[in-house]
């Protein structure tokens, strides 16, 4: 474990410039404090997100983390956990800020997570050792998320969701909002779209985030798939399907339209919500 304090040069200047610096970081992971100085984005949402949204944070954790960002989140459930998951497939570096002394992993069922985080980049806090987690501990934590970027991504809110306290706090701080447009039916969208009715950028693609830090997206083909599960690819881009109409209107056989699409899964081309397959962003 590290320990920052304010008054040290490596103190990331961005997080040291906000109202309400925190007096100290605790740092625990193979990262070097340098990573804190680094650009990033914060990518936060809904702790009970869509599979849309979940499959959002993750594509966008990837793109964001391969074109070389630092990407920043709570290592909450949800979008949170995503965020981090697809950095880390892209081989970058994340960095996870929690509301809790430096010792835990919250949520436990996130320890694993924590770990691989660790292996590049950082696990975060202002809390030493020992600190239980609190409710009022989150939202003072989302400003050091939302302080050691440059621009913050929020992906799913509902209208009181925590997201939307790291977007209050980036904007107090004069940093970009950006926000993922969403269905106007869905109480996970009302977040994001009242954000975007108050001038948050629009969020359609990865490149939405990387213009503001004069950043192009790394090449990065899809893994390639059987005949079978690009013969399923190809409907699916004409509309989301069950299991049962992927088998009537592709003509496969049961059996191999269910390997098929666990190899889809698998290979994060589609995903599955309510017994509904689509494709993934």
């Amino acid at each position: 474990m590290q320990l920052l304090r304010r008054r040290d040069k490596a103190f990331p200047p961005l997080l040291g410039a906000i109202h309400d610096p925190p007096p100290q970081l605790y740092l625990r992971g193979n990262g070097s404090p340098a990573t804190l100085a680094e650009p990033a984005v914060a990518l936060v949402g809904a702790r009970s997100c869509s599979s849309y949204g979940r499959s959002v944070a993750r594509s966008l954790g990837r793109e964001l983390a391969a074109a070389g960002l630092v990407v920043t989140s709570g290592m909450a459930r949800g979008v949170d956990g995503e965020a981090h998951r697809g950095a880390l497939e892209a081989g970058g570096v994340t960095v996870a800020v929690l509301g809790c002394g430096i010792d835990r992993d919250y949520p436990a069922a996130h320890a694993d997570l924590a770990r691989r985080i660790c292996e590049r980049g950082l696990v975060i806090s202002e809390y030493a050792e020992g600190v239980e987690p609190a409710p009022w501990r989150f939202p003072a934590r989302n400003r050091i998320i939302a302080g050691l970027c440059q621009a913050t991504v929020v992906v799913e809110a509902r209208e009181r969701s925590g997201a939307l306290i790291t977007a209050d706090f980036a904007l107090e701080e004069g940093r970009d909002v950006l926000a993922v447009p969403g269905e106007i039916t869905n109480a996970l969208s009302a977040g994001t779209n009242a954000l975007l009715k108050l001038g948050a950028t629009p969020v359609t693609s990865a490149e939405d985030v990387l213009e503001l830090f004069d950043l192009v997206p790394a090449k990065a083909e899809p893994p390639s798939v059987g005949d079978t599960a690009q013969s399923i690819l190809d409907r699916l881009g004409e509309g989301a399907l069950t299991a049962d109409e992927v088998v009537q209107r592709t003509g496969i056989d049961a059996a191999s339209a269910g390997a098929a699409l666990i190899e889809l899964e698998l290979v994060r081309r589609i995903a599955l919500e309510d017994g509904v397959y689509r494709l993934s962003v």
